[in-house]
């Protein structure tokens, strides 16, 4: 994708250029395992599954956590 491809796409209106996001993320999520991930966020998503399997009562239910989540808004 050229430099003008962009330039043009930042000149669609919001909505536009937001369908684009929705598209792009849609073709992204089909084919999870083609997408890279950085070394730090591979690092981080260790390091939560590792906690989680040395202590894998130690979560939230989801009737716990929604409260706090309305709570936030």
């Amino acid at each position: 994708m050229s430099d003008a491809d962009v330039a043009e796409i930042l000149k669609l209106p919001p909505e536009e250029r937001l369908r684009l996001v929705e598209l792009l993320w849609e073709s992204l999520a089909a084919t999870p395992a083609a997408v890279p991930i950085g070394d730090a966020h591979r690092a981080a998503i260790d390091e939560e599954l590792s906690a989680h399997r040395r202590n894998p009562d130690d979560v939230l239910k989801l009737d716990e956590l929604l409260p706090a989540i309305r709570k936030v808004k």
